[in-house]
């Protein structure tokens, strides 16, 4: 078949005859553009961003936080656009980010589609409570991939059914203005929280699945980006009145193998597992044997004296990114099919929301308080050779202080420390409205227009033009 605009015509799907077994297969499918495995999206070519997802790529690099390599070389030279920001629309990068999202929304309005009516539901033979659940994961779904759109791109394509002809393809593949965009990820979202079960983890056996949890947590996530300070609040506290997370002691259980879904802090995470067919393993294993990923020297810097949170994430000596291998050890460099998991909301993130909503406020001991709390955890944490941080180790901020624009730089300090190599830093920069100083301190070319990412030009060319591109690109 014919590429199509966007990539999202799936009528072989669209027709199979609904069943339990279809449906569940239809909801799982809408999790898979989170991984990071190889090949997932066909060849996996690196040409288009698609060896795995590049997320790291346009947050961590781009962010300053990491480096492609540990020793520079050309090994693809897109990377290094990104970092310098020196890219054009052609970059792989942003491709790679617009498929996967793209083919997450598709996915999910398959779902959707099949789930939102009952006649299939009543011919699939399966009960309401659980095509209820259902519904409410792939909206979750939906809406987690149309924040990635949005954040990156601003006015994107809005698809909410899916496509069964190409005329329908052309006819949507046009931009509309980021308000209905963040719309539509509200009524997604509001949506979900009604039809999910309240339980920390929905199905016992399967902990990975969207829990009401993780949907209220992106809804303070959504507010937080739309600056709506109050909804931050009252979404967390909304969460913290359910009991489910809490700060885990050590600060490397999140990423833990061995802890995977036994921590009190994972919220949501991709559920990466090796020795699959098909294959399921987190490849940024693979990178991290081929000598990418490494920390720049102003993260490094970043860190105050004796953080045990630089060692967990990264061993500079060793050259071990601990925190995206999930072992303290070696065992998963060169391992593309590790089974690390991405993790993408945690406890320790959403309470720095809840700071940052607090400083934003006026409420300025409430957030200093959680900065406290969070680094309590940290100095607290046992450190990688088994010692304890020296007494004075990530001293408590003073919860007299005043100044809101040291606040602030308190709360900037403790989120690159707490979640470095989380795919998080470009966002934070954006939201700041701090990138082009911070970054062009770094040596990059940051421009205004770089607040937002280029429509990938292969995207606009298969849609005709009926996709435009972002101004200055």
């Amino acid at each position: 078949m014919e590429k199509d605009p966007i990539g999202l015509l799936t009528p072989d799907q669209i027709n199979e005859s609904p069943s339990e077994s279809t449906l569940k297969s239809a909801v799982n499918s809408a999790y898979e553009p989170l991984r990071n495995t190889n090949g997932f999206l066909g060849s996996g070519a690196w040409a288009q961003g698609l060896y795995i997802r590049p997320d790291f790529v346009i947050e961590d690099i781009a962010g300053g936080d990491m480096n492609k390599k540990w020793v520079s070389d050309g090994d693809q030279a897109w990377i290094d656009e990104v970092s310098r920001f020196s890219f054009t629309s052609e970059n792989p990068a942003f491709n790679g980010i617009w498929t996967y999202a793209y083919e997450g929304v598709s996915r999910a309005n398959l779902a959707i589609d099949k789930l939102g009516n009952p006649a299939t539901i009543e011919q699939a033979g399966i009960p309401t409570a659980l095509a209820e659940r259902m519904l409410g994961e792939v909206l979750f779904l939906r809406a987690y991939y149309y924040i990635e759109l949005v954040t990156n791109f601003g006015d994107v394509a809005l698809l909410t059914k899916p496509l069964t002809s190409f005329e329908e393809a052309y006819e949507v593949a046009k931009r509309v203005p980021q308000d209905q965009i963040w719309q539509q990820i509200n009524t997604d979202l509001q949506q979900a929280l009604q039809l999910l079960p309240d339980a920390k983890h929905p199905v016992d056996t399967e902990p990975w699945r969207v829990s009401a949890a993780a949907v209220l947590a992106l809804e303070a996530k959504v507010a937080l980006f739309a600056e709506k300070w109050e909804q931050v609040i009252s979404k967390v506290e909304a969460l913290e009145q359910k009991g489910y997370f809490s700060l885990n002691d050590n600060y490397f259980d999140s990423f833990s193998n061995s802890k995977k879904f036994k921590d009190q802090e994972v919220i949501f995470a991709y559920n990466h597992t090796q020795g699959t067919l098909p294959k399921n393993g987190n490849s940024i294993g693979a990178l991290l044997g081929w000598g990418f990923l490494a920390p720049t020297d102003d993260f490094l810097a970043s860190f105050e004296e004796n953080d045990p949170r630089l060692e967990y994430t990264v061993n500079v000596g060793d050259r071990l990114v601990y925190k995206l291998m999930g072992d303290l050890n070696a065992a998963n460099r060169g391992n593309g099919d590790s089974p690390a998991n991405k993790i993408l909301i945690r406890w320790a993130d959403v309470l720095l929301w809840k700071a940052e909503a607090y400083l934003e406020t006026g409420n300025y001991p409430q957030a200093i308080g959680l900065i406290n709390k969070v680094r309590n955890r940290a100095r607290n944490t046992v450190k990688v050779d088994g010692g304890k941080a020296p007494t004075g180790t990530l001293p408590d901020r003073n919860v007299q202080e005043s100044d809101p624009s040291v606040i602030k730089t308190w709360l900037m300090q403790e989120r690159r420390s707490e979640l470095g190599f989380e795919s998080h830093r470009f966002s934070d920069l954006r939201r700041w409205k701090v990138a082009a100083e911070v970054l062009r301190n770094m040596g990059k070319s940051f421009r205004p227009h770089h607040y937002l990412y280029p429509i990938p030009q292969r995207e606009i060319d298969l849609s005709g033009g009926s996709l435009t591109q972002n101004p200055d690109y």
